[in-house]
């Protein structure tokens, strides 16, 4: 499977984003991507960094935007991973879109909140996995990264692999964030022995990879780090190494309780 991961950066205005994210559908479609991810937030903004509060967000334009992305979708026979607020009466939730090439949307809804999420969100309950092209397929939002748990729980279900969707800037420099960010990431990797996905915003100093790793830890890809542009990985299942066949019958072990 051919998988695209677009960053660029998001803002409070909503037609701006959507625009890029159409011209970046456009581009992934005309090189075969049959997967395309965008950032946390990207169409609506991340509040309170590129929109004030989840209260400032025209929830109806929101709406015409999405069925724009789901056409997208099945014009361009692509799956289409987006960041949204999505709100349900006086709930609002900071959730991950998939648009399927049948006309489908799945959402999963970010469960670990704090700061600026916890001020403006109520957590998800969705599992957030996925079936794309008979790949089992997680999807998971920023600061849950930073707990294996969550990532735990896919592996119980047999992902092989796993998007994370990152609003994750900062208004300096901050290269040991960004550092530290892309070691969970590979950590989840290796320790859940799937091939994990990251894409970030750019609005600001990026301080979280654009990037592919896989199930042992190495980075295969990484965009430029601030530089708006197309990742391109093709995804291939490959015949379990020793070290990750070990890496599976010791974690079955523990998650049958038997350790």
């Amino acid at each position: 499977m051919r998988i695209g991961l677009y960053q660029f950066p998001g803002s409070g205005d909503m037609g701006k984003n959507y625009e890029t994210i159409e011209k970046a559908v456009s581009q992934a479609a005309s090189q075969k991507v049959r997967f395309l991810a965008f950032h946390e937030c990207a169409l609506t903004g991340y509040p309170p960094l590129e929109v004030p509060s989840v209260s400032e967000v025209d929830y109806a334009a929101a709406a015409k935007y999405k069925e724009c992305l789901r056409k997208l979708s099945i014009e361009h026979s692509m799956y289409i991973a987006a960041g949204s607020i999505e709100k349900e009466k006086d709930r609002y939730y900071n959730s991950m879109l998939l648009f399927s090439p049948e006309g489908r949307v799945g959402i999963y809804g970010k469960r670990a909140l704090w700061g600026w999420d916890r001020d403006n969100f109520v957590p998800g309950s969705q599992q957030g996995i996925y079936e794309v092209d008979g790949i089992r397929m997680g999807i998971r939002i920023c600061f849950e990264v930073r707990f294996p748990e969550f990532f735990r729980e896919l592996y119980r279900e047999n992902a092989e692999l796993c998007l994370v969707s990152f609003c994750d800037i900062s208004q300096t420099e901050n290269i040991e964030r960004y550092e530290l960010i892309k070691a969970h990431l590979r950590t989840r990797a290796v320790e859940n022995v799937f091939t994990v996905l990251s894409v970030n915003d750019i609005s600001s100093f990026q301080t979280a990879p654009t990037a592919v790793i896989d199930p042992n830890g190495a980075v295969l890809l990484e965009m430029e780090r601030n530089k708006e542009g197309l990742l391109i990985y093709d995804y291939v299942r490959s015949e379990d190494s020793f070290g990750m066949l070990g890496r599976k019958r010791i974690s079955d072990e523990l998650v049958d309780g038997c350790p």
